[in-house]
């Protein structure tokens, strides 16, 4: 309501109202919101759109002013409610059967349900035995030592499924006698390219940074969202350092591709540059409407915006400028090595990569989930040349289920399926580990018992809902709406009657679940029983399993590694009365009287010595002296003791 006053009061004195909000669905629907409340003709030229938050891009946008697009706001009207349709409807059905705070979504549900049957898959497996032998080979007339590989018997493949064939092959090749040779019979060598990755779409970027700098999908996007809107530059002033983070498109436009091939030929010299530019395929299903998340100016280097950004925003920052630079770049180039070895029949591998030219490796490479083989450099190897044995080793594996998700792989997962939009991954993941169905341990996403009861309870009655094909086909007819193919309404008719039946008996034929109460080791001080953890109208809380015998319950301490300014005692994250607001207060109130709501750091101020905080702002996270006199802000790389950043 404030916000919206604001606006009115602003829209009256104005010659002229431009409606700049996102440039996707979601924006697309608050334009037409605020071109209702404040009267303005939908049909005229009073929306605009840019990319990215610079001078030239909002002029060029006024510029190209155009009227409301209904299509993306139908599309995103039918998402909201088919979302809410879920939500509101299956939700209810989950408080009363199972536990209350739960909730079922469009997304959040298959998401849950992909990261269940995981686990499923991993406690169902079970692993089979297989061998691995390894030579290490020497030239005759040499030092250098290269690993050869078995790979069967007479050349063709052949797998080790235990102890006695791993031994049968060593002693054929006369690995306990004298030294065998290994000749080589088939050397195969060739030129490969690496070609460079494409730049950033909210889902690459969400999922590299969680690879290489452990950054969640809540907190990627939170620094994201600050590097868009714009960061103080001195005196140029606050400067949108990189284009819209919303987006599945890995477009360029021109004029930024053009800057940055000029900028690879100043920098690194015209062999660096590609023949022709660059130009990357997308998928299928991803929107076109603004560009992949790219440096809105290839001159802003991460080391000149150092100084200006926290230790997160750079290192986001610098992922995004290098990985979009190097995406310009030339190919890297290998020479590739396959050789073939012969000992007694037996039939052994050795390959080798050697880089050649650099290319895009110069600036960037992209991450891996997996682990990949070193690249290892052979000698010189001839057909019909042979090599001493200096040591071979059997080793026993194996074979290992599929690994858990991680955000970065869930993410790659619900993108290669088409389940939900760039917008709804980071939400999604925050979602299904609040609401208690899915955990964290380290990077790995394990469900928890909550999660696979509401899954079965998904499966058992709402199959379509988290049926991974259904959820897909849903997104197709939300872009046919924003297409112009499909009619909104009808789309939406079409997915409710069925829905509502399967509601109505789904209320009818669920019988109640009792979870097992998740047991702590807090003992109550009443009656000696370990206090079991409960959910409230504020959160969690401790009470005591004898209930209603004993009604003993506690709030949950959570202590912070800061002494109290006052008298020196522990701090404690608390709630407020109404559970909405996060304060720091002492462990021995109301002795002592000090409270917070900004988390106190245990660095004392450099300047007067005074105790500091940490708070929010624009630009990210600082740290202030609560000396009102002194008022020292302190920005650092590095983390000050007792500095939060985690996501809560």
């Amino acid at each position: 309501g404030d916000v919206m006053e604001k606006i009115r009061k602003e829209a009256k004195a104005a010659k002229k109202i431009y409606l700049a909000t996102d440039p996707d669905r979601e924006g697309e629907a608050i334009s037409w919101h605020l071109a209702n409340v404040l009267k303005l003709d939908e049909k005229s030229k009073c929306r605009i759109v840019f990319n990215e938050i610079t001078a030239t891009a909002v002029k060029n946008s006024i510029k190209n002013a155009r009227c409301i697009d209904q299509r993306l706001v139908d599309a995103q009207q039918a998402r909201r409610i088919l979302d809410r349709l879920v939500g509101y409807k299956i939700s209810p059905i989950l408080w009363a059967k199972v536990r209350k705070g739960l909730s079922a979504g469009r997304v959040q549900s298959v998401a849950t349900r992909i990261i269940c049957d995981r686990e499923q898959e991993i406690l169902d497996f079970v692993p089979e035995e297989y061998w691995t032998i390894t030579a290490k080979l020497r030239e005759q007339k040499g030092k250098k030592t290269f690993e050869a590989k078995y790979f069967g018997e007479n050349g063709k493949k052949k797998d080790l499924h235990n102890e006695q064939e791993a031994l049968a092959v060593l002693e054929r090749i006369g690995a306990q006698g004298k030294n065998p040779l290994f000749t080589a019979q088939e050397v195969k060598t060739g030129e490969k390219y690496r070609h460079a990755a494409p730049p950033f779409t909210t889902s690459s970027m969400q999922q590299e940074a969680s690879r290489k700098l452990g950054f969640t999908t809540k907190r990627t996007m939170m620094i994201a969202q600050q590097l868009y809107e714009g960061i103080e530059l001195g005196k140029k002033g606050s400067t949108g350092l990189i284009s819209y983070i919303r987006t599945d498109s890995v477009r360029v436009a021109k004029e930024a591709q053009e800057a940055a091939l000029s900028y690879i030929e100043e920098r690194f010299g015209k062999e660096y540059l590609p023949e022709k530019p660059n130009v990357f395929k997308g998928r299928a299903s991803a929107q076109d409407a603004h560009e992949a998340i790219r440096p809105t100016d290839i001159k802003n280097t991460p080391a000149a915006m150092k100084a200006f950004l926290t230790a997160e925003q750079f290192k986001l920052y610098k992922l995004v400028y290098e990985r979009f630079l190097a995406s310009q770049m030339r190919d890297a180039k290998y020479l590739s090595t396959q050789a073939t070895f012969d000992c007694n029949g037996v039939t052994f591998k050795a390959n080798g990569s050697q880089l050649l030219f650099d290319g895009f490796t110069a600036v960037y490479t992209e991450g891996k989930d997996e682990a990949q083989e070193k690249e290892v450099t052979l000698p010189e190897i001839t057909e019909g040349s042979s090599f001493a044995m200096d040591k071979v080793e059997k080793e026993q594996h194996f074979t290992q289920p599929a690994p858990r998700y991680t955000e970065a792989t869930l993410i790659k997962t619900l993108e290669e399926k088409g389940i939900g939009r760039p917008s709804t991954y980071s939400p999604t993941i925050s979602t299904i580990i609040d609401r208690g169905y899915i955990e964290r341990e380290k990077k790995q996403l394990l469900p928890t018992e909550l999660g696979f009861v509401v899954t079965r309870l998904m499966k058992e009655n709402f199959q379509d809902i988290v049926d991974v094909k259904f959820t897909a086909s849903m997104e197709e007819k939300l872009d046919g709406v924003e297409e112009g193919n499909t009619d909104w309404v009808q789309m939406l008719r079409e997915f409710y009657d069925p829905f509502i039946e399967s509601v109505r008996k789904a209320s009818e034929s669920i019988e109640r679940v009792e979870l097992p109460p998740e047991v702590s080791d807090v003992v109550c001080e009443k009656c000696g029983a370990l206090m079991v953890y409960k959910e409230g109208r504020f959160g969690r809380f401790l009470a005591c399993p004898n209930f209603p015998n004993c009604r003993n319950t506690k709030a949950i301490v959570e202590k912070i590694d800061v002494p109290c300014p006052k008298c020196g005692a522990a701090l404690i994250k608390r709630k407020s009365k109404k559970g909405k607001k996060i304060f720091y207060g002492c462990e021995r109130y109301p002795d002592c009287d000090f409270v917070s709501w900004d988390k106190p750091v245990a660095m004392p101020c450099p300047k007067c010595g005074g105790s500091m905080v940490q708070k929010m702002g624009g630009n990210g996270s600082y740290i202030i002296c609560t000396n009102k006199d002194c008022g020292h802000i302190h920005r650092n790389s590095k983390k000050a003791k007792g500095q939060d950043t985690s996501d809560e």
